[in-house]
């Protein structure tokens, strides 16, 4: 089963991700630290991504593309995987249909977590994520256990500079307008589960399983 997670900065995609990957038992498959391993590990991909990324230049499609689908190739993904944070617009999205032919794979459903604006925006400007494993917490919905401290590692938690409201509305705007053509691709396709992303994570995740079974 090959299922995609749709949702704005914000929406809680990579939580849902991590926790469909444990209850299904597939692979999470996320671009962010597909990048970040590339750029870590050196490789020839990564040394391309980087040359954009120091310009604070979006990553080309083709560079994205050739990222995950490399990763689709593993043999940890051949029975499916989560995937989380791409495609994020229909020239990814059509490169993904055509790498995963039927009859053989295919994407089986893609999960759009939607969330109002006034809730996201709540939601980044109290973000702290960790330096070393990224984990994401909220200093109200799901602060640490020690002030600072991530759970999982003990890394240290800082709050991105981009997480301030003004630049949040320009993120979720960009996020819309790039992903809204996307929304409709898989709703066309009939693949599309609109999935109400208010609450806690517990509750979402309820809800996502319900819908996909």
């Amino acid at each position: 089963m090959y299922i995609i997670l749709l949702g704005a900065p914000g929406a809680g995609k990579g939580t849902q991700a991590v926790m469909l990957s444990e209850k299904l038992k597939l692979a999470q498959v996320a671009s962010g630290d597909l990048f970040r391993q590339a750029l870590q590990k050196e490789t020839e991909l990564g040394k391309k991504a980087k040359a954009y990324m120091e310009k604070g230049q979006l990553v080309p499609d083709e560079i994205t593309i050739q990222m995950v689908l490399e990763r689709l190739a593993a043999p940890d993904v051949k029975n499916g995987a989560i995937l989380d944070g791409f495609p994020r617009n229909i020239k990814q999205a059509q490169a993904l249909d055509k790498a995963l032919a039927p009859p053989k794979k295919k994407i089986d459903k893609v999960v759009y977590i939607k969330v109002g604006e006034a809730e996201l925006l709540k939601r980044l400007g109290g973000r702290w994520i960790c330096r070393k494993c990224q984990v994401p917490y909220h200093e109200v919905e799901s602060p640490p256990k020690v002030k600072g401290e991530c759970d999982r590692c003990g890394g240290e938690l800082y709050q991105r500079a981009d997480d301030n409201v003004a630049t949040v509305k320009k993120r979720l705007e960009v996020y819309f307008a790039e992903t809204s053509p996307l929304i409709d691709y898989y709703k066309k396709s009939g693949k599309l589960l609109e999935i109400n992303g208010d609450g806690n994570a517990a509750d979402v995740n309820g809800r996502i399983v319900a819908a996909l079974r």
